[in-house]
């Protein structure tokens, strides 16, 4: 009788939890999106968003280049790092052997840990310089924020690409071993295709981490509200706009970050919703091709 109010008493508790972590959710979103209608209602949701001017003196809340500037820097960041993330996660998951795995895992993940204000500083102290002097420009630039996000999304693409890769039923790499195929040949023709929908998950998971970064990117973006031509061009992120003026912004303006904050939340939930799709989605691959 004792287990069973035990488990009774467990379980509502664990539903009550739930219940209220989606109402702090549901309450965040709500007094997001209700702080930012003014805004959409007086300046307009089509001139807010692809507005090529940010100029809140002036009246002028158009945020598209701090859209494009996000977007820039998280793909060039996503370029660095698909690469590295992709070999480091075949090398844990297949190649290392136990031992030094076991090594690995748990320095990548401290990546993870460390703040993104020492990231920034190291940035700051280390990479503008190097920019500046051996590529031109200011330092402060596009390239040098994403080459900060590449290591601060590192760990996540790792981490989840590992995953996707060990679930990999190890039929699958018996059957390409006996049948003749190397160790490097089913990796490559077997366990990755198997593993792509996890793979996929994991580099939007790092987008979306790199998207919503902030302190980081303040420190090394050069926060200049302009379209980049080049990756040498200082630009300002969504997440910068509103940490750099948020603490003084009032009327309209205040209402204009709140819009900049619905726009980035948009872009993550969307990110999400992908992410979500590829990790349920339910495909056999056999020989590179789904079945």
């Amino acid at each position: 009788m004792n287990n069973k109010l035990g488990e009774y008493l467990v379980e509502k508790g664990l539903f009550i939890t739930a219940i209220f972590s989606i109402i702090v959710i549901l309450l965040i979103i709500g007094f997001i999106f209700r702080e930012a209608i003014p805004i959409f209602q007086e300046y307009g949701l089509l001139n807010f968003i692809f507005g090529m001017e940010w100029a809140p003196s002036d009246g002028q809340y158009g945020v598209f280049t701090m859209i494009v500037g996000s977007l820039c820097i998280t793909i060039l960041a996503l370029i660095m790092a698909v690469p590295l993330s992709i070999l480091c996660a075949i090398f844990m998951a297949e190649i290392a052997p136990p031992a030094m795995a076991k090594i690995l895992k748990p320095v990548i993940e401290t990546l993870a840990g460390i703040p993104s204000v020492v990231y920034g500083f190291f940035g700051l102290i280390v990479l503008v310089p190097i920019i500046r002097v051996q590529f031109g420009g200011t330092g402060f630039s596009m390239l040098t924020a994403s080459i900060i996000l590449t290591v601060m999304i590192l760990p996540t693409i790792i981490s989840v690409s590992v995953d996707a890769l060990r679930s990999v039923p190890l039929e699958y790499k018996e059957a390409s071993l006996a049948l003749g195929a190397t160790q490097w040949q089913t990796i490559k023709n077997v366990i990755f295709p198997a593993a792509i929908p996890g793979i996929i998950t994991a580099f939007i998971l790092g987008m979306g981490r790199a998207v919503g970064e902030t302190l980081a990117v303040i420190m090394v973006a050069g926060n200049v509200t302009q379209i980049p031509g080049s990756i040498l061009d200082p630009v300002r992120a969504l997440t910068s706009n509103i940490a750099l003026e948020m603490g003084y912004a009032t009327g309209l303006h205040y209402n204009a970050l709140f819009g900049t904050a619905v726009v980035l939340f948009i872009m993550i939930m969307v990110l999400l919703v992908i992410a979500n799709y590829y990790h349920y989605k339910k495909k056999v691959v056999i020989g590179g091709g789904y079945l």
